[in-house]
């Protein structure tokens, strides 16, 4: 319990925010600590120009309606994996970025939320498409207002 409320910490005060929420997911056993970026200005942004990402700590794209949503890196500079997320918290499809790149990363299916961690994080705690993202329906309902 120490280790997982020193990622936190580490992750709010080093990784500077684009927005003041953050989010404690989980999935399957693993805990991910998410900034929220949940207004078009913050998913504009996301992880561009940031150097460094703490372990289990990510970022949790937010949008409005579910569609199959893309993501590219052009000005981010950390290797980073994105997982789409259905409206239901359950993974679509899980890429691999390069940093700096222009290539586009799609979601399979109609995504309500993408999680972006370290590039290979998913692979190495064995996530894979069908996996359940936790606490991703409470916390985003919290932040909205809404008492779902």
């Amino acid at each position: 319990m120490k280790i997982i409320r020193f990622s936190l910490l580490l992750c709010l005060i080093f990784i500077p925010s684009a927005h003041a929420e953050n989010l404690t997911l989980k999935i399957g056993k693993q805990t991910v600590h998410a900034e929220i970026a949940d207004t078009p200005e913050a998913r504009a942004h996301g992880l561009m120009k940031r150097d460094h990402l703490y372990a289990d700590c990510g970022m949790l794209f937010v949008f409005p309606v579910a569609k199959p949503y893309g993501f590219w890196m052009k000005d981010t500079p950390l290797p980073l994996s994105i997982a789409f997320v259905a409206r239901d918290g359950r993974i679509i499809n899980i890429a691999e970025m390069q940093p700096y790149s222009s290539d586009v990363h799609y979601a399979e299916a109609d995504a309500l939320y993408a999680l972006e961690m370290s590039r290979g994080w998913f692979v190495s705690h064995g996530i894979k498409p069908g996996y359940k993202v936790k606490g991703i329906l409470q916390g985003t309902a919290r932040m909205s207002g809404n008492s779902n």
